[in-house]
């Protein structure tokens, strides 16, 4: 009877392992999402990043009022990950982050992060330091902004 299960469990290997002219012709085959996702891909913006918002004015003074209000979030959903400072904790740290991104890259990351890391090289080799991707905190368009002001009045916006 062992030998009877034994031989079984070898065929079903056997045959699981063997090549199949029909999964080879399927994987060579271009499905229309493939096509879809590859569009997207090289229409990607790294300037303005990956998500609903187009252009954000923020001003030249800060509103220290929205920023105080960031700063409450922030140490609330960001401050576990990220210090407001050059250095790196979980992600890295925020100093000099509204300089280096134009606004609304950041408010697309801030709403929409998994599909700017799936797209944009740089947060790509970020990721590869870090080695955790950022979560999505399923912040309102509100709380992102005032977070984005945080950012500006740690960055020495007055």
């Amino acid at each position: 009877m062992k030998k009877i299960i034994t031989l079984g469990i070898i065929s079903i290997f056997l045959y699981a392992c063997s090549s199949n002219t029909n999964n080879d012709q399927q994987s060579k085959r271009s499905f229309p999402e493939e096509k879809a996702k590859t569009a997207k891909t090289s229409a990607y913006d790294p300037t303005r990043g990956e998500g609903k918002f187009e252009t954000i004015d923020v001003g030249d003074k800060l509103d220290v009022a929205m920023a105080k209000e960031g700063k409450t979030i922030a140490d609330v959903k960001c401050a576990s990950c990220h210090k407001y400072t050059e250095e790196r904790l979980v992600g890295p740290g925020w100093a000099g982050v509204s300089k280096k991104h134009k606004p609304e890259w950041l408010m697309n990351f801030i709403t929409n992060p998994d599909p700017m890391i799936d797209k944009d090289p740089e947060l790509q080799a970020q990721l590869e330091l870090c080695l955790v991707r950022m979560p999505n905190q399923n912040l309102s368009d509100d709380d992102a902004r005032a977070i984005l002001e945080f950012m500006r009045q740690n960055d020495g916006v007055k």
